[in-house]
């Protein structure tokens, strides 16, 4: 059994590929695994990324579920454990990072650690507490209308105290710019003062990198996948190309999206336009009861064989409420993600094996139903989105190249980018 270096927990799949991505980029060997597994790390690793389902579900749930991928972690041996959310912070009043933040320091018998989203290479910054999505504050930027998790503050310490019974504080950008010893300084000041989390500003990678070396002797840190670029170097890696080498790539290519995001949709359209066959998923006539799935890979069959198809379930706002407003948002999302999860296993049983998916919640779907248990990170396409190889069930557990990318990353011509990236 291997002894890996770092732990990590993710509150959903499409952000444990982000962080593992990073990762890989700057010298580690890292495994994604679905779920917490239920046996020792047989493969010879740095780092393990326990994927988890847990951003949007019950709080005591999510806490319940970390606190086992923690547990699985420790008895691997990991020397720093590494909580990852959503570069836009995604949460409610009620969690859950606040709740996940506290049981693991809690378990880990730390009074102290870190919070940040920030990834300036996807254009999320942290200055004085607040977060920017490219030139606008998070409540500008589209999240304040999520469908799950409505984002309408952007500062961060408020958002934060208002989850967790501990004390939230800020390490701002002068200190940051000061060095990791000026970090060192700022976590003592902050500790003294019962500080027990803080947030901290980064509107740079050299901010990160300064980061860095201050947070080693950290035993918990939470944060989005940025500050993952200044971590290997405290466990003596450097980058390397050969971390992220995947087998060959073969067989038919399809994309799968059920994001609502302003990114996707202007991928979903780049993909349209480029002249390659796409259908939409109408929510409303899944609820009728019609066999969608079937009717999607009737039309799918024929077609791939030229070249990758698109199967979207992504909508304008209105348009989603609306279906909300008639099945309720619980229920009108799970819907939607057991159809295209359904279709994602129907399209790699008629051959695909390069399979993009797209929205954070659709590839959590689709990886349970292709029976992916573990996952080897490969190249970066877009900053934060790395394409992996699986052994699936669903292709009779044959490899398959299979990429998740979060709704907001990626850039317009992200789904056919993706497969001239593999080739």
């Amino acid at each position: 059994m291997s002894t890996i270096r770092l732990g990590c927990i993710a509150d959903d799949f499409t952000g444990a590929t982000d962080l593992a991505n990073n990762l890989v980029r700057a010298g580690m060997r890292v495994v994604q695994t679905i779920g917490v597994p239920t046996a020792p790390l047989a493969a010879d690793v740095d780092c393990v990324v326990v994927a988890l389902k847990s951003r949007t579900i019950p709080a005591a749930e999510a806490v319940a579920q970390s606190l086992d991928a923690l547990q699985w972690l420790q008895a691997q041996g990991a020397q720093q454990i590494y909580f990852k959310y959503c570069s836009t912070f995604d949460s409610t009043a009620a969690g859950n990072i606040g709740p996940v933040t506290e049981a693991l320091m809690q378990a880990l018998g730390t009074d102290f650690t870190i919070a940040t989203p920030a990834f300036p290479d996807n254009k999320r910054t942290v200055f004085k507490g607040y977060l920017f999505v490219g030139d606008v504050l998070l409540n500008e930027s589209g999240m304040q209308n999520h469908p799950l998790t409505p984002m309408t503050d952007p500062n961060l310490v408020r958002v934060l105290q208002a989850q967790t019974k501990r004390k939230v504080g800020l390490i701002d950008h002068l200190v940051v710019a000061r060095g990791a010893d000026a970090v060192r300084a700022r976590i003592a000041e902050l500790r003294a003062e019962g500080v027990a989390m803080a947030v901290v500003d980064a509107v740079s990678n050299d901010d990160l990198m300064r980061m860095g070396p201050a947070l080693g002797e950290l035993p918990l840190l939470t944060a989005g996948s940025g500050v993952a670029i200044g971590l290997p170097a405290n466990f003596g890696f450097a980058p390397s190309s050969q971390a992220s080498a995947l087998p060959a790539a073969a067989g038919l290519q399809a994309v799968v999206s059920g994001s609502c995001s302003i990114a996707t949709n202007r991928q979903v359209m780049a993909f349209i336009q480029s002249g390659r066959p796409a259908m939409a998923i109408d929510p409303l006539r899944i609820a009728s009861g019609a066999d969608v799935t079937a009717e999607v890979l009737d039309w799918a069959g024929p077609l791939i064989a030229q070249g990758p198809v698109l199967v979207y379930s992504t909508a304008e706002t209105q348009a989603i409420k609306a279906v909300q407003a008639r099945l309720g948002v619980e229920e009108a999302g799970a819907m939607v993600e057991r159809t295209i999860a359904a279709i994602a296993r129907g399209l790699v049983e008629l051959g695909v094996r390069q399979l993009v998916v797209a929205g954070g919640e659709t590839s959590g779907a689709c990886v349970q139903a292709l029976g992916v248990s573990q996952m080897q990170i490969g190249p970066q396409i877009d900053p934060g989105v790395p394409w992996t190889h699986v052994l699936a069930e669903a292709a009779g557990g044959a490899g398959v190249h299979v990429t998740l990318k979060s709704g907001n990353f990626g850039a317009d011509d992200f789904f056919t980018k993706a497969f001239k990236v593999l080739a």
